[in-house]
């Protein structure tokens, strides 16, 4: 950092262009310390890359936030990769993404193989009891944070609402969802701007933190076809080559062969970030697959809140434990290792492809106001999506059974009223009071709840 004084006045320039050794250090420090989902995870950024590093403006910083919040999968993951390409290139992005999530993939493949082979037993089983508690008034609080930034208007509250009606009510699919509340954004933006502006999660710009290495500079990037092409050739290489091998060594019809494909599927339709995802991958996993129980998917993200990375992690966890229970005459541990890796590899793999392949055009569409009210409008539809999943998990937590309800078009969730574990209710509820009012933050809610757990499996 360096200063020069122009009429009396000091003047702070630009940090130097960070190295890529730098870069490289800077991110695996973010990858352990990525804690707290979706959103504490972008704020850990911002907190490093704009206002300590200053390696990228605020506005630079919420442009290539709203591009991956577009994208299917998690956002935070691909905003990582967005900024260490800005910084470095492909290879800087390709560090950037891998760091963020290698630390923890390890984590949760320990804690996986812990859960399979100690589902049973009774410490595990109340220790669980108490965290699904936690885990729901952090789902809750979820909805709520998400919607103070994107529901600014009228307009936003209603999209959110006919999501969440759509989804819960009529069991509308999510990727259909998704397509309709974005060609609604880019077509009213296109007719009332001011309804759609494009908001961030970073808040207000700080006047005080200075010129960023990045800032309104244009990486020297080419959007040609040619370019393009390349990319999808290598990257879509690097996608399809392990569902080969699998299914030439296993079989197509293998659990391995019917993870990648499921989880490569899953890779391209679920937008909207973490909590989206796991609405839909809840509902194929148990219900469709059969791979897991209701319960185990709340276990799952669980698991998933206590690691650093992203969320969507919890699908390493899923991956896990339909290779563990149908190993294909592996060692159940092993195939479950395999499954777990393929799982990762097909969930994350896109996210590099979607930010090689669009980021050089995003960033000559960074003024592009349809493309901003198409983002407003996703992530307000996004708002009902993690409410539904939210009941979702609530009526499964609360309640032992869960049935459906179909009348005309109609088919939605209903609990067993005389099923009601009342025990679960009033650890919610304590839960939801620590998350709101002391705000002692997500590891410790955790372990707290996790030790109530615990002391109820020694009650009589």
């Amino acid at each position: 950092m360096s200063s020069e004084t122009i009429g009396g006045i000091a003047a702070v320039s630009a940090p130097a262009h960070p190295s890529f050794a730098e870069v490289t250090a800077v991110f695996a420090r973010i990858g352990l310390m990525s804690f707290g989902g979706p959103a504490g995870q972008i704020a850990l950024m911002h907190k490093v890359l704009v206002e300590e590093k200053r390696w990228i403006s605020e506005t630079r910083f919420l442009h290539a936030l709203n591009y991956c919040t577009l994208l299917p999968g998690p956002e935070a993951q691909q905003l990582a990769t967005y900024i260490g390409w800005l910084l470095h290139g492909t290879r800087g992005g390709v560090v950037a993404g891998t760091l963020f999530i290698i630390p923890g993939f390890f984590v949760i493949l320990a804690l996986s193989a812990s859960y399979a082979l100690f589902q049973q037993t009774d410490i595990l089983t109340s220790l669980f009891y108490g965290i699904k508690a936690a885990v729901l008034a952090i789902v809750i609080e979820a909805v709520i944070r998400v919607s103070r930034r994107a529901l600014r208007n009228g307009v936003m509250v209603a999209l959110a609402a006919l999501a969440f009606i759509a989804l819960f009510f009529f069991a509308v699919p999510f990727p259909l969802v998704v397509l309709t509340a974005g060609i609604f954004g880019y077509v009213g933006a296109r007719q009332r701007p001011e309804l759609f502006a494009a908001g961030g999660h970073g808040g207000k710009a700080k006047a005080d933190i200075g010129p960023a290495v990045i800032d309104e500079n244009v990486p020297q990037v080419d959007p040609s076809w040619r370019r393009a092409m390349g990319v999808v050739v290598v990257w879509g290489s690097l996608w399809a080559l392990p569902w080969l091998a699998v299914g030439l060594v296993f079989g197509w019809g293998s659990t391995f062969a019917q993870v990648y494909a499921f989880f490569s599927q899953m890779a391209v339709v679920t937008f909207g970030g973490a909590y989206a995802v796991l609405a839909y991958v809840a509902q194929e996993a148990v219900v469709t697959f059969g791979w897991l129980q209701p319960g185990e998917m709340i276990d799952g993200l669980a698991l998933a809140e206590t690691t650093p990375g992203p969320l969507v992690l919890v699908l390493t966890f899923v991956g896990f434990l339909a290779a563990y229970r149908d190993s294909a005459g592996l060692d159940p541990l092993w195939a479950g290792f395999l499954g777990a890796a393929l799982t990762t590899w097909a969930t994350f793999v896109t996210c590099f492809l979607w930010i090689f392949l669009g980021a050089p055009y995003i960033e000559r569409l960074r003024n592009n106001k349809a493309l901003s009210g198409a983002l407003a409008a996703i992530t307000a539809a996004v708002v009902g999506v993690i409410l539904n999943l939210a009941i979702w998990f609530g009526l499964h937590v609360v309640f032992e059974e869960v049935s459906r309800f179909f009348w005309g078009p109609l088919n939605m969730a209903v609990p067993v009223f005389h099923t009601i574990d009342w025990l679960a209710l009033a650890l919610c509820v304590l839960a939801a009071i620590l998350v709101f009012r002391t705000r002692i933050g997500m590891l410790w809610t955790l372990s707290l709840f996790g030790a109530i757990g615990l002391g109820t499996g020694l009650l009589p």
